[in-house]
Order: C-alpha cells, then sequence, then structure tokens
C-alpha cells in the first residue's frame, strides 16, 4: 500500500491532474472551538495530525520492546544500537559536507539519518527463511533505535516560535497523564482524551505536534505480560492501530508527500548538492556506518554476529537501513520550509531509498545459496 500511493503520487504529478492533487492538499480545514481553533490545509492535517498517530504507534512499539523485547537485553542490543548510531552520524556527515556553505541546506542534515521500519523489514521478510531470523532480529532492532534518535532529533532541533503557555499546558497535560499511570488508571480512556488536549497544545507550542503522540505511548500503562497477555488494554490498541497505520496513515502521507513532477528536471537536479547529500547519505552513509559502527565490537569480543549470519548479511542489511523513505520523507518536510527545495528533497530520498533495496535485496539474495552451499 505504501508503495503503490507513492507511485501514484508521482504518476499523477506527471499527468494534467497534478494541479487537481495540489488543490486537494491546500483546501483548507478548520476545527474551532468559539475564537480558539486550528486552520490549515489539508497537507499540514495529515502531516500533523495522522503522523501524530503514526508515531503515538511508534513509542507504544518502542516502550513495549524496551519493557519485554528486544530491547530489553542489554546484551543483545549492543550491536544494533551500535549499528544504528553509526547509520545516523555517518549519513548526516556525508550530507553536511556536500552542502558546507548553504544554512538553508545545511539545515536537512538529517533527512538521511532516517530509517524507514516499514520498507526495511519489508525488504527482508520479502526474501523469507533465506535470511536468518537473528538478522532480522538485528534490523528491526536497529530500525527502532533509528526512529528512537529520530524523535528525539525532531525534538531538539525542529522546533520554532516556542509558545510559553502551550508548553505550560503542554506540561500539564503531561502531568495528568504521568498521575493517570502513577494512581493504577488502566482503562485508556482518559488517556487518550488528555492526549488530544496535549495534542493541541503541543501543536500551538512550536514543538512538532506528532511528538505528542510518542509522549502519550509512553506513559499509558503497561502492566506485566503475566497480568492479561495480549488482552491487555496496551497491547489490544497497538493491535488495534496497525492496521490504520499500516493501510491508511502511511499510504495517505506517501501519496501526499512523494508527489514529483519530472517537469523541467535535468541532470542538475541530480547533481544538486541536496540531491546528492540525501541519496549518498541513505545509501552511501547508511551502509558503511552501519557496518564501521558494528563490525568493530564483533571483532573486539563485544558483540556477536546475529545468529546464523554472515558479514556480507550484516553488511546487506545496513545497506538495506538505506531505505529512509516515510521518515526521511517526514524530517524533510521539518526542514526545508521553502517548497522549491521539495523537489530535491523527494527526487533525493526516493533515489537513495530505491538504490538502498535493490542493492540490499540483491546481496542478501545472492549471499543466501553461497551460505547453504558452504
Amino acid at each position: 500500500m505504501l508503495l503503490l500511493a507513492a507511485v501514484l503520487s508521482i504518476v499523477l504529478a506527471n499527468t494534467p491532474f497534478d494541479p487537481v492533487v495540489e488543490g486537494l492538499l491546500g483546501t483548507r480545514l478548520a476545527l474551532t472551538v468559539g475564537s480558539a481553533g486550528i486552520d490549515k490545509p489539508l497537507l499540514l492535517w495529515i502531516n500533523d495530525g495522522l503522523m501524530a498517530v503514526f508515531f503515538l504507534l511508534v513509542g507504544m512499539e518502542i516502550k513495549r520492546e524496551i519493557r519485554e523485547g528486544v530491547l530489553a537485553d542489554p546484551r543483545q542490543i549492543v550491536l544494533p544500537v551500535a549499528g544504528a548510531a553509526g547509520g545516523m552520524i555517518v549519513p548526516a556527515a556525508i550530507y553536511v559536507a556536500l552542502n558546507w556553505g548553504n544554512p538553508v541546506a545545511l539545515a536537512g542534515w538529517a533527512i538521511p539519518a532516517a530509517t524507514d521500519i516499514a520498507f526495511a523489514v519489508g525488504v527482508l521478510a520479502a526474501l523469507g527463511s533465506r535470511v536468518p531470523l537473528g538478522l532480522k532480529l538485528f534490523l528491526l532492532t536497529l530500525a527502532i533505535v533509528d526512529d528512537l534518535g529520530a524523535i528525539v532529533i525532531i525534538a531538539l532541533f525542529y522546533t520554532s516560535n516556542l509558545s510559553t503557555l502551550s508548553l505550560g499546558l503542554a506540561a500539564a497535560c503531561v502531568a495528568i497523564l504521568l498521575a493517570f499511570n502513577r494512581a493504577g488508571v488502566r482503562a485508556l480512556g482518559p488517556y487518550i482524551l488528555v492526549g488530544v488536549v496535549l495534542w493541541v497544545c503541543v501543536l500551538k507550542s512550536g514543538v512538532h505536534a506528532t511528538l505528542a503522540g510518542v509522549v502519550l505511548a509512553f506513559c499509558l500503562p503497561l502492566p506485566a505480560a503475566s497480568d492479561g497477555g495480549e488482552e491487555r488494554p496496551f497491547v489490544k490498541l497497538e493491535h488495534a492501530l496497525k492496521p490504520w497505520v499500516a493501510f491508511f496513515i502511511m499510504p495517505v502521507f506517501a501519496f501526499a508527500n512523494s508527489g514529483l513532477s519530472l517537469s523541467g528536471m535535468g541532470w542538475s537536479s541530480f547533481t544538486d548538492p541536496v540531491t546528492l547529500g540525501i541519496a549518498a547519505g541513505l545509501f552511501v552513509g547508511k551502509q558503511i556506518g552501519v557496518f564501521a559502527f558494528a563490525a568493530p565490537l564483533v571483532f573486539l569480543g563485544l558483540a556477536r554476529l546475529p545468529q546464523g549470519a554472515t558479514w556480507l548479511q550484516l553488511y546487506a542489511v545496513g545497506t538495506c537501513a538505506g531505505i529512509g523513505f516515510t521518515m526521511s520523507l517526514f524530517i524533510g518536510t521539518l526542514a526545508f520550509e521553502d517548497e522549491a527545495m521539495a523537489p530535491l528533497l523527494r527526487l533525493g530520498v526516493l533515489s537513495g531509498s530505491l538504490l538502498s533495496a535493490v542493492v540490499g535485496y540483491t546481496l542478501l539474495r545472492l549471499e543466501s545459496p553461497l551460505r547453504r552451499a558452504v
């Protein structure tokens, strides 16, 4: 669905229907209560509103993994955490090196640092049993840590025009959510109601509204697995959100933000430092960064290769981590306010992600028969 939405958006952007799509995304929708309200074009309702639900799910998944999943055992996360760190630092460094001296372009330094969990894990899933389970867990953990890093980056570097009043009200909402949690409130209704108010306050504060979803996720109660198992309200909500996020929110976001018109685009568009910085950061920076930061830990005996994996497979997974797509596009919408930067952003993200997916998949498919033969 995500891929189809992106392709459809690109196709429509190069047909006479492009003005219709642009007009639809520019349609202003207002929600007012008395003299107060929110008045935004549809595109921003998608990027600020629907994506807050996406980040709510991401936050819930991270919290559950920390409490009882792959992030609960420090011995299992050393290698992917190191890989995630390298996979963020090296791509960002490549982008900065190619755009040094251009303060407008430098705002996009974090774009190639992101990894799209859905697409990256999807490449490995497409290979089925050819890929060892340990390698899939490595990529999943790396992508989760990468998302956590992206959340921190958004909070620290992509905020503007802070409103003290709105921040104070948001802090009050967080205090209420924490009080619910400490008081042992298990029903999720009160949390969701306060969470909606929190989203409005964060939206008005200058901090990006999607972070309200992450804060809400970490405030939701998550009892021990022995206390209800899959019937716990937290887990039931997580499972209920997944199909909406996977089959509606992410495809809608991809459709709204992937439209790339090829009209007037020439070789200069591909060689622009912004395009090159994003594409090279995702394709070159990710594979080098993940491998260069993870491999030494194995050589030093501080970590082990994922069970059943080879060195080439580890490198290939680092290449797959270069599929930025959703998260890269999202950070790009925060980094660049000038619409003239949008085509370069989309071209860089799409080309870097596509190269990473094709090369990563090819390396994994070629390595598997060789590994079995040995």
